[in-house]
């Protein structure tokens, strides 16, 4: 892609505003203080580009920098933002910067300082202590594994800890996280966490094979999930500055975040927010050729105030909408040439390009799909990145056909449209409905759409029956980070209001209603790993985390769980824990299988039994091939064979393929069956049994 903007940072201050007229460059040095402040403060008025429209630049040459030195700077501009005094100017963020120092602010608080670096007459990107930016090492895509084999693992950045005192949540920095991915390393803002500990590496061992951070770009607000992301080319400041730092590492810090994830052939997810934009400088450098407001109740006729459904107006979540229509004749980023074109959709795809560049990011989840509301932008947004991952294949042998293999543009819009996929816009798309069939299954129920509970279960097991055409086209979920409202908060918790415990019970009572939970979590990973889809487990949920603030409704708000609710991973500790560690250990294996076994990467799907006697919900499938297939027995039902422990004691499924011309392994318990008993073992409630070729 071309990227003319990126290549005259390293030469100039560069400021792309189409509608100023003065711009300023603020530049000068960093002063540590309480609070800090800024020193040899200059304002340099930047000069026109020649030959196009709206950009502005300054030499660095004639700034007065130092070799060698570090400086933080702002641009000072006409204030565009609705409601603004007329003629007002305020300081911004560069909107290319990548790097911000949350430690001085401009403009109430929300304007950070950008860094550079000026090294050898070049402006060197660098993070806030002057350590130039650098790309990972190299990364062989062709460890990458093919879509139809990855198992996502979708973790927030806030995590619960155990200080004096009771529990708070602090930050998982980008550092915290390399501690669960190599067992060498040091958790800095949790070092009393095991799942971090030197000698264990919690994500590495669980098995997955791609890592979705909640977006990890920097964002305004305070850690949350960080839905409102500020500066687009930067990674999250408070994701590379743990407790013990001065300052934030963020750009060193990801870097080796992506090495540790391609050392041990885990891709590398962004998850990124472009429906709307949160304290973002193109708010005052220029408002309406970037964004739009107005009120939802009362759209204007403007093709940019609607989403993506047919009259359904645009919502900005307390942020504000980007626009993708609306044209401006201006410099164009990407070719160094006027043009006429939607400037918010040039600035994005730079922003992919950077992130694709500098972190060696192997695929995208694009947040609310709906509210970006522009097919036309996300199918170029998609062909772009295609381009670039297929670029890195090449480089290593790799054929367009095998890149596009382990390629994902994941899409979340909860209404599946899926000519979205068919028309080549994104590849994939969140399957609520897998989470929605599923939730209802594990308790034993129908879908309030289906009539009966074989096509609950049916359309659960394989998503072709809601019209994906593949599995790669379908991400399915036991839950996720959107928490709010039902059958939509964590698993555990969905199953401990049904059995809930206090501090008045016996502890073989709590025993006994946390094993009705972990048969019934155990139960939901089954279904998951054994279906046709993509699976992504929410960070937790693989040993039953709890919502921690959360009511028994399900009610959250943004201020008492919806975006804050942290993974305790602490409950992976204790003797009052040892259920939470058996399912994970059941997990474990079943993600094993799920990113090894070739019948569990093809759609075939048989059915060979279902009992509906009263008072029983089995059903039995296989995935893939009589030769080699994955069969699973699953009781969504109180039902156990009588006396199960009996040497006699059986439950019967018919139509086994190769019964006995093979030997076989049932996964869940990592156990060899006797010929003589397979498809004759004994059930218990409420579980699934996987069987595999030993």
């Amino acid at each position: 892609m071309d990227q003319d903007l990126l290549d005259r940072k390293s030469k100039l201050f560069v400021l792309w505003a189409p509608r100023q007229s003065a711009p300023n460059l603020i530049v000068g040095k960093f002063q540590p203080g309480a609070p800090a402040s800024m020193c040899c403060r200059r304002a340099i008025p930047l000069q026109p580009a020649t030959g196009v429209l709206g950009l502005w630049q300054a030499d660095p040459a004639a700034c007065g920098l130092v070799d060698g030195e570090t400086y933080h700077y702002w641009f000072e501009v006409e204030d565009t933002k609705p409601g603004a005094e007329g003629g007002s100017r305020v300081c911004v963020t560069d909107p290319f910067a990548f790097a911000v120092d949350w430690r001085l602010t401009e403009t109430n608080g929300e304007q950070p300082a950008s860094v550079i670096r000026f090294s050898g007459g070049q402006l060197v990107p660098c993070d806030v202590e002057g350590n130039p930016v650098a790309p990972p090492s190299p990364a062989d895509p062709r460890n990458i594994a093919p879509n139809n084999f990855t198992v996502i693992y979708e973790l927030p950045t806030a995590w619960t800890r155990e200080p004096r005192g009771g529990s708070e949540r602090g930050v998982g920095t980008f550092r915290d996280v390399i501690a669960m991915l190599d067992k060498n390393a040091s958790s800095p803002n949790f070092s009393d966490l095991q799942a971090a500990a030197p000698g264990h590496a919690h994500i590495a061992e669980l098995g997955i094979n791609a890592l979705e951070l909640l977006p990890m770009r920097d964002s305004f607000y305070e850690r949350q999930w960080g839905y409102g992301t500020s500066h687009v080319f930067s990674p999250d400041y408070e994701l590379g500055a743990p407790e013990f730092n001065s300052w934030s590492t963020t750009n060193a810090d990801l870097r080796g975040l992506s090495d540790a994830c391609h050392g041990i052939s885990i891709r590398l997810i962004d998850d990124v927010v472009m429906g709307f934009a949160r304290s973002g400088p193109y708010e005052r450098i220029d408002f309406d050729d970037f964004h739009i407001a107005f009120d939802p109740s009362h759209p204007p006729d403007d093709p940019d105030a609607w989403t993506s459904r047919p009259g359904e107006a645009r919502n900005n979540y307390g942020s504000t909408l980007w626009r993708y229509v609306k044209k401006t004749n201006t410099y164009d980023p990407l070719t160094g040439k006027d043009a006429d074109f939607p400037p918010a959709r040039h600035l994005h795809f730079l922003a992919q390009e950077r992130w694709m560049r500098d972190f060696h990011v192997d695929g995208f989840r694009v947040d609310s799909v709906e509210t970006v509301a522009n097919w036309d932008f996300l199918g170029s947004l998609t062909s772009y990145a295609r381009e670039n991952f297929r670029a890195r294949c090449a480089a290593q042998g790799m054929s367009a056909a095998d890149a596009d293999a382990r390629f994902l543009m994941i899409g979340e819009e909860l209404q599946e449209p899926l000519d979205i996929i068919r028309q080549g816009r994104i590849t994939s798309l969140w399957n609520d409905k897998f989470r929605e069939y599923l939730r209802s299954a594990v308790a034993g129920q129908n879908t309030g759409s289906e009539s009966t509970f074989e096509w609950t279960v049916k359309k659960m097991v394989d998503c072709r029956w809601f019209g994906f055409r593949d599995g790669s086209e379908a991400v399915n979920y036991i839950g996720s980070h959107d928490v709010e409202g039902m059958h939509k908060e964590r698993i555990a918790t969905m199953f401990r209001y049904q059995f809930p415990i206090d501090d008045s019970m016996s502890n073989d009572e709590k025993a006994r209603r946390n094993s009705e939970i972990e048969r019934r979590v155990k139960l939901a990973f089954a279904c998951l790993l054994t279906s046709v889809g993509v699976p992504m487990i929410l960070a937790g949920d693989e040993f039953a985390d709890e919502n921690d603030l959360f009511n028994i409704r399900g009610n959250v708000t943004n201020q008492s769980g919806k975006q804050i609710d942290p993974v305790d991973f602490a409950r992976l500790e204790g003797a009052d824990n040892d259920w939470r560690r058996r399912v994970l250990e059941h997990v474990q294996r079943l993600i094993a299988l799920r990113t090894t076994h070739p019948a569990l990467g093809v759609n075939d799907t048989k059915w060979l039994h279902m009992d509906f006697t009263p008072g029983r919900r089995i059903m039995a499938w296989q995935r893939g091939s009589d030769e080699n297939p994955v069969i699973v027995v699953a009781n969504f039902s109180d039902f156990q064979t009588e006396d199960p422990f009996n040497g006699l004691a059986e439950y019967v499924v018919p139509n086994w393929p190769g019964r006995d011309q093979f030997t076989w392994r049932e996964i869940s318990q990592n156990r060899q069956v006797s010929p003589q008993w397979i498809a004759r073992e004994p059930l218990f409630a409420w579980e699934a049994k996987v069987y595999a070729h030993a």
